[in-house]
């Protein structure tokens, strides 16, 4: 079991570059910051763009990966990410973890102006996004053609530091994003079933949409090693204290989870909790990971 930790990037880099040390300090697996434009109703406050922040983060650790959580076609073109990509890659020495997702409905979506679109056109372009990102990060002089993204001879020399690419950890709840996450993923990211206020019934729901992703592998013909859970997705915040986050780690283990992600304690709203919660937690790590 590895176990990471998710920075929101709502702070001043004077104040969060001591949370992404002691992240690696404490001992997690990797650590991974939101890609938004804003999020939920922080949106008003202050808020960082992920791939600056995942930087800065590179040159003051050494030895935790670092992730995106998660990149989506909201507001990104895989041309212009994939540069970001290999940039990432090379300041981090190999350390970069690629979520990525289909991107929903909100800000992200909507400040650009762009007209709406259905979920079924947002997995359309989930796909087309995969295909040519998958491209871009294993080869060059890539041309595409599609209906949401074009790319004429872009170039990606030198390609990523870590090959073939960094892993490709694939968001997905829905079918057919499942059946991406099958056919794409190096990984996959779940946060389970949506707005359940039932503990319970969140964990049922967990159980629910790996046996789904179970079955999207057999059709694919693939093995995807890599299986990451959203612990912060619960009704139950998972470091709320040491005990509940002990729970939540095993239970992730008894589903067949590799990696967990608990988010790091905020004063208030969103993953409200003490930070002292995290130094408890701590010694607990290598307990944990290798039970």
């Amino acid at each position: 079991m590895r176990i990471g930790i998710v920075i929101l990037p709502d702070d001043r880099w004077a104040v969060a570059r001591d949370r992404w040390r002691r992240a690696e300090a404490y001992g997690f697996d990797h650590a991974w910051t939101y890609d938004h434009l804003g999020w939920r109703d922080l949106v008003d406050g202050p808020w960082f763009d992920a791939v600056p922040t995942l930087t800065a983060a590179a040159t003051v650790t050494s030895r935790i990966g670092l992730g995106t959580f998660v990149a989506s076609p909201n507001f990104r073109h895989p041309v212009h990410f994939a540069r970001e990509v290999m940039a990432l890659d090379d300041i981090s020495a190999g350390r970069l973890l690629l979520g990525v997702g289909a991107g929903g409905a909100g800000f992200d979506a909507d400040v650009l102006g762009r007209p709406p679109l259905t979920p079924r056109e947002r997995v359309d372009r989930f796909t087309e996004f995969l295909e040519l990102l998958g491209r871009l990060l294993q080869g060059d002089h890539v041309s595409y053609e599609g209906a949401h993204y074009r790319a004429v001879d872009a170039r990606t020399l030198p390609g990523p530091l870590r090959q073939p690419r960094p892993p490709l950890l694939v968001a997905a709840n829905g079918p057919r994003a499942l059946g991406l996450a099958a056919r794409h993923g190096d990984g996959w990211v779940t946060t389970g079933g949506q707005g359940l206020e039932d503990e319970a019934g969140w964990w049922r729901s967990v159980a629910e949409v790996s046996a789904r992703f179970d079955t999207a592998l057999e059709k694919a013909g693939r093995a995807v090693p890599v299986r990451i859970l959203n612990l912060d997705s619960s009704p139950v915040y998972s470091l709320s204290s040491a005990g509940a986050f002990e729970d939540a780690v095993g239970r992730a283990r008894e589903l067949g989870f590799t990696d967990v992600l608990s988010h790091w304690p905020r004063a208030s709203s969103w993953y409200a909790g003490d930070e002292k919660v995290l130094e408890t937690v701590a010694p607990m790590l290598p307990r944990l990971r290798a039970s």
